[in-house]
């Protein structure tokens, strides 16, 4: 059954509900970072410098598994249910959880609540992606996929501004009561450079449900799928899978977080926590294809429909996004924390300068990026951009020993590069899958990615130890993980002047 095409506004009407939940997602990414130092220093009592770090890897890991866990649980939703009631639901959950943060007590809170509002993150982009691809025609591609990395990115920029904006305030607590709050507790979210207050900013989102309910139209391809009952082949119970699947990642970042496990219990417990994790998270989308190919409504059989067809490019896509997102958080994500570092502490502002240069660099690399892989090809771009990655890194870390403009320089072309990836896989994951498991498959895809970042962000801290290098020297180690996705990307099918798969 060919879906009817939607209509101009309606494209149009989807393309700004999915950009601004993409800002807004990249503004509650960016949010940690900026408030990683004060915050910590706030819940922990008497932190060492290496508290501090341990904890900021830590919670930046449990917000990957997450982000991981709501891409498979919300993509899921999606295909079950229809793409905008998913994103509602993902949107309100990020807004909500992440402003919660804010009135965090302890750093256990913080960790929690910071792990629900990332399930709403990494679904938000699995079905955004999914939506906008399937309502505007194939010629739109490359630059759809430009401005989707692009306007995640923005909002990192955005959080970054409104970070300054807070630190040019004199008296912030006194602002604070002048709006008729309580004096005591003015004074309890202005303390600490008003890392409570940034942190609140991050429920204004939540408004953007409205907008979606109202006037956002459904995928015409996901209702034809629907009409033909391709979507009573997902089942609620298969969600056991992706629930012990992300109870797997956690009990990775638990061995990491431990203070007393010797490194081969660590590492052991990590493999056999990835194989899980991986068991889990397809274990749903298995079942699915499972139950399709024994329908007699769904025997179509054409390529990519089988269970073997789906699983390897599902791993294939989990991999070069995992390339992408460990060379990231790996890296670039510490930039601020550098330059909090090389300024001793004592230029409150140069954490949000280095965000906001290294965000303005990554809108304009995602999409160059999506533009290059329409006009040099999916493969080609995804090479240069991991040779660029290493480069840019380098540069970043080791040819910088204090801040300032030269610093800023580099974190934009850092940012601008490295970020790239943001708008290449918009582009590429959505070819790899057809229209009735695309928000899941992508989901999955993407953001496993992010499990192995999170592995990859937790082995920072052994990494100095084994190494004896400071972050700068750990960071740009990191960056190694772009030789191997230099060599997957010639695995992966070259999908340039195809359609979008039915």
């Amino acid at each position: 059954m060919i879906p009817s095409p939607t209509s101009r506004r309606g494209q149009w009407l989807t393309l700004t509900a999915a950009l601004l939940g993409w800002m807004f997602d990249g503004l509650e990414m960016g949010l940690f970072p900026l408030v990683a130092r004060p915050a910590l220093r706030d819940l922990l009592p008497n932190p060492t410098d290496a508290e501090v770090g341990r904890w900021f890897s830590v919670i930046i890991a449990g917000f990957l598994v997450g982000a991981a866990t709501g891409g498979v649980l919300f993509g899921w939703l999606g295909d079950r249910v229809g793409r905008i009631r998913a994103m509602i639901l993902s949107v309100l959950t990020y807004a909500i959880f992440s402003g919660a943060c804010g009135l965090s007590t302890t750093v256990w809170q913080m960790a929690g609540l910071r792990f629900v509002a990332s399930l709403g993150m990494g679904g938000e982009w699995s079905l955004g992606v999914a939506l906008v691809m399937e309502v505007w025609p194939d010629r739109s591609r490359a630059w759809l996929a430009g401005v989707v990395g692009a306007a995640g990115n923005l909002g990192y920029m955005m959080i970054a501004l409104i970070a300054l904006a807070l630190t040019g305030v004199k008296d912030l607590s006194g602002t604070i009561a002048a709006l008729g709050v309580g004096t005591e507790t003015a004074t309890w979210l202005g303390a600490n450079s008003g890392w409570r207050v940034l942190m609140l900013v991050g429920i204004l989102p939540a408004a953007l449900t409205i907008l979606i309910q109202l006037f956002v139209p459904e995928s015409g391809r996901w209702e034809a799928e629907k009409r033909r009952g391709a979507t009573s082949h997902w089942q609620t119970r298969d969600l056991i899978g992706v629930l012990i699947g992300a109870a797997a990642g956690c009990g990775i970042i638990a061995l990491w977080a431990a203070d007393d496990l010797s490194l081969g219990l660590r590492v052991a417990g990590s493999l056999a926590g990835l194989v899980v994790v991986t068991a889990g998270y397809l274990y749903p989308i298995v079942r699915f294809v499972q139950r399709a190919e024994a329908s007699d409504a769904d025997r179509d059989r054409e390529p990519g429909t089988t269970v073997r067809d789906v699983i390897g490019r599902l791993l294939l896509a989990a991999a070069l996004s995992g390339v992408a997102l460990l060379g990231t958080w790996g890296s670039t994500q510490f930039a601020p924390t550098f330059a909090d570092k090389l300024t001793g502490g004592t230029v409150p502002e140069a954490k949000a300068y280095t965000q906001a240069a290294s965000a303005f660099g990554a809108v304009i690399g995602c999409v160059t990026a999506a533009l290059m892989g329409g006009w040099l090809g999916r493969r080609v771009t995804y090479a240069l951009l991991c040779v660029a990655s290493m480069a840019s890194i380098a540069g970043l870390y080791q040819l910088n020993d204090s801040y300032g403009p030269t610093y800023l320089c580099w974190s934009f072309a850092a940012g601008t590069i490295t970020a790239a990836f943001y708008g290449w896989l918009p582009l590429y994951l959505p070819e790899l899958f057809r229209t009735k498991v695309r928000a899941t498959g992508q989901g999955f895809g993407y953001n496993f990615g992010r499990i192995i970042a999170a592995v990859g962000v937790l082995q920072l801290p052994t990494v100095m130890a084994q190494l004896h290098v400071g972050w700068q020297g750990a960071c740009t180690a990191m960056s190694a993980v772009y030789l191997v996705g230099l060599g997957l990307i010639w695995l992966a099918p070259e999908t340039k002047g195809r359609p979008l798969p039915p």
